[in-house]
């Protein structure tokens, strides 16, 4: 018999890859094709056109096919893991009727539908008001309603774009229990749409109808129709597995799968995660997203406007490496990470906090970045490397406030995501968290998690555990170096922990003179 491949389609942010691995987690062959169709009508809006997401994926599959050796025929299933919160609203025929609004995209409902008075008591009672007006501000499906009313009362079916790219594929509309991370009326404790009393329903537009049917990861949903094998060239029958949102299957990618293992992952958002058989929230009334693994959740904490600071590092003061790396023909995180590199552990009392973006409640909605300690010592590469110890500061009190609600202390850190391969991000890491600080072996850890996924839906695998491992394994590991850790250490305990309390007030007052975060 041939050798069982696995085709995981990976809908990121940035780009879409067709991913072939075998049964021991190597990543066989791989296409990529950059997203360039997003839109932007108006300052912070974000949208695609669903179809173009179609044809993106159809793309990187073809270019798959193109430059595999691998026979179509040894290919077992097809599993997707897509880029999370982003929606699509579609029509009684099924045809897309608007732009999707990605995940990034800033708008807000000015209004949010009032809910039932015992509702609102019981809410403003326990303090948990002001999360479900943000709930409700920031649902896709209220802004529709509010500013497009015609166009909503003429959707069919609103779905996340794992959802989306289901129907699709397979002409059904389903979707996996481990994509289900947006603004939907969800029920993540239970693992399926909220039951008919939930004040969800009160506070979004949106109907039963709706919503597609769920599953649990790892099911087998349909097979390859006939239409999506002439457009992407998978074979038509090819058995599709419902796999989970990206984070999820970075997590099991990473073979994080005892909340004793941490995965950091680096990406435009970071986030830290463990993955744990018990409903925990980490943050009071913020839930736990459901796992990769079915009956286990995630204990996320999210810093939204993670490693998109390097980003933002790299366009505002970062024209000078990308030239010279241009002329040098190498990567330019070479040279960023000299850069940082260049400046001792601590970058001589700069001291960031990663809060580019408001919170929820920790941190809350008036929350701001802040930048303390400058001197006339300090240069664009004290600025670069405290803005790599800041996220590392953030994410360590996540990783606490983890530990102490779940009464579990966590032992070793995993890192993915984009900024996983910069040595220097790793290293920072490993002292900030004074932990040993592990590279996966591979960096396409999504897709590697959906293709786990997808080895136990096929049962090529017998369960989880065994899948894990079999096809994860560790990379380069960076030990904590102990004079650097003690640095950090105090910078942590004396400063950082110390910096949100204080900024606090004036973030308030801030938001009150400028509007900016805007007002809830």
């Amino acid at each position: 018999m041939t050798k069982p491949y696995l085709l995981a389609i990976d809908n990121g942010t940035q780009s879409v890859r067709a991913l072939l691995f075998d049964l021991h987690g190597n990543l066989v062959d791989k296409a990529q094709v950059p997203i360039t169709t997003y839109q932007s009508p108006q300052p912070g809006w974000m949208e695609n056109d669903p179809e173009a997401f179609w044809q993106t994926l159809c793309q990187a599959c073809q270019r798959l096919w193109a430059s595999t050796s691998v026979p179509k025929e040894s290919i077992a299933g097809v599993v997707v893991t897509t880029q999370r919160g982003t929606t699509v609203s579609l029509g009684a025929d099924g045809q897309p009727l608007r732009p999707s609004m990605i995940w990034l995209d800033q708008r807000r409902a000015e209004l949010a539908p009032r809910l039932p008075w015992w509702w609102e008591t019981a809410f403003a009672a326990i303090g948990m008001r002001d999360t479900v007006r943000h709930f409700q501000r920031e649902a896709e499906a209220n802004w529709i309603a509010q500013h497009q009313p015609d166009l909503w009362a003429r959707t069919d079916k609103f779905l996340l774009l794992s959802g989306y790219l289901h129907w699709r594929l397979a002409g059904r509309m389903v979707d996996s229990v481990a994509s289900q991370v947006g603004y939907v009326p969800f029920d993540y404790k239970k693992g399926r749409w909220a039951p008919p009393h939930d004040w969800k329903w009160h506070a979004l537009p949106v109907r039963p109808s709706m919503l597609p049917e769920l599953v649990a990861a790892g099911t087998v949903i349909g097979a390859v129709t006939p239409q999506a094998a002439q457009d992407t060239g998978i074979p038509a029958g090819l058995p599709i597995v419902a796999g989970a949102a990206d984070k999820a299957c970075e997590v099991i990618g990473a073979g994080c799968l005892t909340p004793e293992i941490a995965c950091l992952s680096y990406g435009t958002a970071a986030t830290i995660n463990t993955t744990t058989p018990r409903y925990l929230e980490a943050t009071p009334f913020i839930p736990p997203y459901q796992a990769a693994v079915p009956g286990h959740y995630n204990t996320e904490v999210q810093i939204t406007r993670g490693f998109w600071m390097v980003s933002w590092f790299k366009e505002q003061f970062g024209q000078h490496e990308q030239r010279l790396a241009d002329e040098r023909g190498v990567p330019p995180e070479s040279l960023f990470d000299a850069l940082v590199n260049a400046v001792p552990p601590g970058a001589q009392g700069l001291m960031l906090q990663p809060f580019w973006n408001p919170g929820i409640k920790v941190p809350g909605p008036e929350a701001k970045g802040a930048v303390i300690g400058f001197g006339d010592v300090h240069t664009r590469a004290h600025l670069y490397r405290a803005i790599l110890e800041g996220l590392a500061y953030a994410l360590r009190e996540a990783k606490e406030r983890i530990e102490k609600r779940g009464g579990a202390r966590i032992e070793r850190v995993r890192v993915s995501g984009g900024g996983s391969q910069s040595d220097a991000a790793m290293q920072i890491t490993a002292n900030i968290f004074n932990l040993p600080c592990e590279r996966p072996h591979l960096y396409e850890t999504s897709g590697l998690g959906a293709a786990i996924i997808a080895s136990v839906g096929l049962g090529l695998h017998p369960d989880f555990a065994t899948a894990v491992r079999a096809m994860t394994r560790t990379g380069q590991v960076f030990l904590p170096e102990p004079e650097h850790a003690r640095t950090y250490e105090q910078l942590y305990r004396r400063v950082y922990c110390r910096m949100y309390e204080r900024l606090q007030p004036l973030y308030r007052d801030i938001r009150a003179i400028t509007g900016y975060p805007s007002q809830d």
